[in-house]
This record gives C-alpha cells, sequence and structure tokens, in this order.
C-alpha cells in the first residue's frame, strides 16, 4: 500500500489529533489488559495462600498507560525520530511479572521486583545493542533472511488471531454471543469500507470510524435490553462511566492519579534481599532474549511498509536501545516492560500513515490520557466484541505482511519451502517450551526452529555446490 503520510511528514494539527487518537484506540485495550491480568493472578495467590501477605493497591492500568506513552518516547528519541511504532506492555513478560509478586514477602516488594526485572531485562537489550553496534546487522541479516522473517512475523499475526474471535464472541454475563458478534462484525465492516472506500479524513480513520459505529450499534442493543429487561441484548457494562459520578460530580469526575509503581515500590525497597534479586534475574532476563527476537521480526516488518530499512538506519542497535531504555521507563511507573507493538504497526499499515508525528502526538496523549478519568472509563466501557472486530483486521494486515516478505522468496527450493514449513506449523500448532519459570513462546520457538532449519539446509546446498 502506498504511503499517505511518509514517516517525516507532518500532518495538519486538526488531523494530527484525530490520527493519534485513532493509534490509541489500537493499542490500548492490549496495554491496559496487562495489569489487569496480573492483577488476577494476584487475587489468586492470596486466595490460594500461595503468599502470606494481604492485597495492597492493585497494578493501575491507567499508570500502565502512563508508562506506555514514555516508553514510546524514550523508544522514539532513541531512533531518532525515524521509526513510526508505539510502544504497549508486552505479554511476553506476564509470566516474569507473576513471578515477581510470587516470590515477595510484600506486595510493595512485588513492585520493586517489577523494577528491577525490567531493567535486567533493559540490559539484555543495551548489552545487545553494544554487540550490534561494534559487530554491525549483516549477521543478523544472513541469520534472519526473509524466508525466516516473512512467516515468522506472519505467526505473530496468526497468533492473536484466537484473541480476535475470542473477543467477538465475548458478551457480559447472560448476554447473547451472537448479539456481540454481530456488534464486532459491524465494526469491522465499517472499518473496512472506510478504508477502502472513504474519502480525505475518512480513509484515515477507519478505526475510529468501526469503533464508534460498533459502540453504537451495541449501545442501541444494552439500552433496548435495559428497556425490555433483556439480558440477552445488553452488550455494554456502562459501570465504568456510572463509577465517575456515583458520588456526585466533582474533580475526581474528571482527573485521576494513577498509583504509579515507582511510588508502592519505595514503601519495599526494605524486603529485597539477594535471593531474590537472583530469582528476578532468572524470571527476566531469558524472556528478553526471546522478546529480542520478536523485536527484530517487528522492525522488519515495519521496514518492508515504509520501504526504509530500520536496522541499517537509524540502525538496530538505536531500536534495541530505544526498547530497552522504554521498557524500564514504562515500568518504573506503571510495573509492565514495554514492546514493539503489533497494533500499531497494522494500525500504519491500513491507514498509510507512517508519520513519526503521529506516534509522538500519541504518546504524548497516553500520558494526559491517563489522568483524564472521563476517556479512560470511555475506553473501559468499550465491549470486547467491538474491539475483537477491530482486531481481525489488524491482526490479519499483520500476517499478510509477513506473506508480503516471502514473496520474492523461491518457494520452488526445497531449503525454503522447508523453513517457511517449519516456521508455519510449529507457529500455529502452538509449539512452546516451559523451564521453570521461563516460557519460550510458541512465536520465539517458531523463529528459532525456522533460523536452525535455514542454517542446517544453508550448509547443506553449500557443500553440495
Amino acid at each position: 500500500m502506498k504511503l499517505i503520510y511518509n514517516v517525516s511528514d507532518k500532518p495538519k494539527f486538526g488531523q494530527l489529533i484525530v490520527f493519534a487518537i485513532q493509534q490509541l484506540l489500537a493499542i490500548m485495550a492490549a496495554t491496559l489488559v496487562v495489569p489487569v491480568i496480573i492483577n488476577g493472578n494476584i487475587a489468586d495467590f492470596i486466595k490460594d495462600g500461595v503468599v502470606t501477605w494481604e492485597a495492597g493497591t492493585m497494578m493501575s492500568p491507567a499508570a500502565a498507560l502512563l508508562g506506555a506513552g514514555v516508553g514510546t518516547l524514550v523508544y522514539l528519541l532513541f531512533t531518532k525520530f525515524r521509526s513510526p511504532v508505539f510502544l504497549g506492555s508486552s505479554f511476553a513478560f506476564l509470566g516474569s511479572m507473576a513471578a515477581a509478586f510470587a516470590g515477595a514477602v510484600s506486595m510493595a516488594a512485588g513492585y520493586v521486583g517489577l523494577i528491577l526485572g525490567a531493567i535486567f531485562a533493559g540490559l539484555v537489550y543495551v548489552i545487545i545493542a553494544i554487540v550490534v553496534k561494534l559487530a554491525g546487522v549483516n549477521w543478523i541479516n544472513k541469520l534472519m533472511p526473509a524466508v525466516v522473517i516473512g512467516p515468522t512475523v506472519t505467526i505473530i499475526g496468526l497468533s492473536l488471531a484466537g484473541n480476535a474471535i475470542g473477543d467477538l464472541q465475548k458478551a457480559p454475563a447472560g448476554g447473547d454471543p451472537k448479539i456481540a458478534i454481530v456488534c464486532g462484525l459491524v465494526t469491522l465492516a465499517v472499518t473496512m469500507l472506510c478504508a477502502t472506500y472513504g474519502k480525505k479524513m475518512i480513509r484515515l480513520i477507519p478505526f475510529i470510524m468501526g469503533i464508534l459505529s460498533g459502540y453504537a450499534v451495541a449501545a442501541i442493543f444494552t439500552v433496548i435490553g435495559n428497556v425490555a429487561g433483556i439480558d440477552a441484548l445488553k452488550v455494554i457494562d456502562f459501570s465504568p462511566l456510572k463509577a465517575l459520578v456515583a458520588d456526585g460530580v466533582g474533580l475526581q469526575t474528571f482527573l485521576t492519579l494513577p498509583d504509579f509503581s515507582f511510588i508502592q515500590a519505595f514503601k519495599g525497597i526494605k524486603d529485597i534481599d539477594g535471593a531474590y534479586v537472583v530469582s528476578l534475574l532468572a524470571a527476566y532476563v531469558p524472556v528478553a532474549f526471546v522478546v529480542f527476537a520478536e523485536h527484530i521480526a517487528d522492525h522488519k516488518n515495519i521496514s518492508s511498509i515504509i520501504e526504509k530499512d530500520l536496522l541499517e538506519e537509524p540502525g538496530l542497535h538505536r531500536t534495541l536501545l530505544g526498547d530497552g531504555v522504554g521498557s524500564m521507563a514504562g515500568a518504573f511507573f506503571g510495573g509492565c516492560p514495554n514492546t514493539t507493538y503489533g497494533e500499531s504497526v497494522g494500525c500504519v499499515a491500513i491507514t498509510g500513515n507512517a508519520s513519526v508525528l503521529t506516534i509522538v502526538v500519541a504518546a504524548i496523549g497516553a500520558i494526559l490520557i491517563a489522568f483524564l478519568a472521563p476517556f479512560v472509563a470511555f475506553v473501559n466501557s468499550i465491549p470486547s466484541c467491538v474491539m475483537g472486530g477491530v482486531c481481525m483486521a489488524l491482526y490479519g494486515f499483520i500476517a499478510v505482511s509477513g506473506l508480503k516478505m516471502i514473496q520474492k522468496v523461491d518457494l520452488e527450493q526445497n531449503r525454503n519451502l522447508f523453513v517457511v514449513s517449519v516456521i508455519l506449523i510449529s507457529g500455529i500448532g502452538g509449539l512452546a517450551l516451559t523451564f521453570g519459570k521461563v516460557t519460550i513462546t510458541s512465536i520465539a520457538c517458531a523463529l528459532i526452529l525456522g533460523i536452525l532449519t535455514n542454517l542446517m539446509l544453508s550448509r547443506k546446498t553449500d557443500k553440495a555446490e
């Protein structure tokens, strides 16, 4: 797809704000859900008696959003504002974050663990960045050519397909999944129509149009359900919006202060010992190497979209530093290590808007929105089925962009055919390996197997020649 706005282009102010909101909507659901999942894990720890401490302040989704905004700005600074990607909460570190709380002697100590763990993971990126700066990126290109990276990017998109369809069918308790599917498909249909046939501004904001349309349909069903007393029609949970005025209209109706990780961590520094620090190293460092592989795939993907090799300019060492230090910054505020988001890349691909200024404004917006109670409440009220409809397009574009990378790969050669086959089948099949508290994800396993297959068959071919 031809870019409407290139990396260095500057859209008009009004357009820029709308584009930034669209980027935020694309990444927000996933960014907010990571701390929600960890909060559920904390509740399980306490319920099952795994830990002895009582629950205090849970992880704040709003703080995670602010951390994502700060992390993105850090990333953009390191990449000299040449890589139009938003950083959000990383799902890869869910197990590591859970381990940080499970091994802590107090909840406050768990917050210290979140920050220390993110620092350890970020330092892995810093070390790799130094190696890349000294040795160059040619070894990366040889280790991960298009025949390896292409299907891996496809797997990143396909691995999220279950999440999109699961959300599409998700209805509140007592709700009818079929009604939820209708709302999600309306969202998808409007998104596709706006992206394909929309004129001027409409074509550049298909996700906003799709989400608003899906939300409107869901609201109509929900209102009818409330009036007629039919639970099956209730799609939207308006409780986040009602909570804004539960105690009357006041300052808290408009502004909120997130519970930042570093504030909680200050209370738990005294509870940290050497054994706990070692456990954090074991929980975070191996995962950082896994996410490094996904970092390469994401940047190869966005490079193919903007038709500029980001591994060469601004350079892989800069993208790694931005990602690593951005993760540290994100965890300091919100507890969640950050990573480059496929949803952000998909948004760039579908809209043709690669303006890095859009990402800058989106990052600033994420920081501001974390303090705006009405916006956070509205986002929390968006039904999962509506986001599922949007994500069908987003994740699909990620998968297709990977296929585009292998268009020029000669699949008549057995070597290439085996590499692609191994990656696709292991990735789609969900091959993952767990060693203690460390899990090598299916994407990482697929990439590793693809690299090994390519190296093995390349050597065989070289000997034959």
